[in-house]
């Protein structure tokens, strides 16, 4: 992430180097970019420095340099827990499985029952949010997935296999085609996410659309992974 914050008290190029010196040894600071002309510092971070600690930095020169953090909201910025980031996935993936297992409570519960309502439930929410704006998720789906980065169609069409997908596992409509269209689509899938995961990239996952700020990590591999699992048994299960 990268910032520019006002900077006060600088007269000379001198001070331009002695702030980039002080702030570049902030833990978590990339790179440093003064301008005395327009009083600005621009910081690239690894992740978010709270505004109180360049603040210490910038203080071993007796109080000459003042940083502030007009530019942008430093609340926003505050990094929020594991459990806060996922709460919606978190909350998705409970509902479905309350309502999956709530199908079979008066019956005898089967495995293959279960996991193909779940697969329904799973493609039709997750495409609905996709559909609140399509024209958003597929931008955020091209800057990952490895076809849409080739055909940005392939966004667009993604939303509506989920879809069809999602229909075809409550329907139970010809298994076997059914699982091998999920097979192949969610391989597909992860191949994108596992690149950017591995690569580091900060990027925005685009499993619920834009209705969620979610970044990209191994709660999307996970996501991917249990559907090709789920998806792989029952292909198996139909051999």
């Amino acid at each position: 992430m990268e910032h520019d914050y006002p900077i006060s008290g600088m007269t000379c190029k001198s001070c331009e180097a002695k702030v980039k010196s002080a702030l570049l040894m902030v833990e978590g600071v990339r790179s440093v970019s003064v301008f005395k002309e327009d009083d600005m510092a621009t910081i690239s971070m690894e992740k978010h420095v709270p505004l109180s600690v360049l603040k210490e930095a910038l203080s071993i020169e007796n109080g000459k340099y003042a940083i502030e953090a007009e530019a942008h909201s430093e609340s926003i910025e505050l990094p929020k827990s594991w459990r806060n980031t996922y709460k919606p996935i978190l909350l998705i993936f409970t509902y479905i499985l309350l309502t999956t297992g709530l199908i079979q409570a008066n019956t005898e519960f089967d495995l293959m029952t279960w996991m193909r309502h779940f697969m329904a439930g799973f493609f039709l929410v997750f495409s609905f949010f996709k559909l609140l704006n399509l024209k958003s998720f597929a931008e955020s789906y091209s800057m990952y997935d490895i076809i849409a980065k080739k055909f940005y169609g392939w966004g667009y069409l993604y939303v509506f296999i989920e879809l069809s997908l999602g229909m075809a596992y409550l329907t139970n409509f010809y298994p076997l085609v059914t699982n091998s269209t999920a097979l192949v689509v969610m391989t597909i899938s992860i191949i994108g996410v596992l690149k950017s995961v591995l690569s580091k990239q900060t990027i925005q996952c685009a499993c619920l659309g834009d209705v969620f700020n979610l970044p990209m990590s191994t709660v999307t591999i996970i996501e991917d992974g249990l559907m090709i699992l789920m998806s792989g048994t029952m292909i198996w299960w139909h051999f």
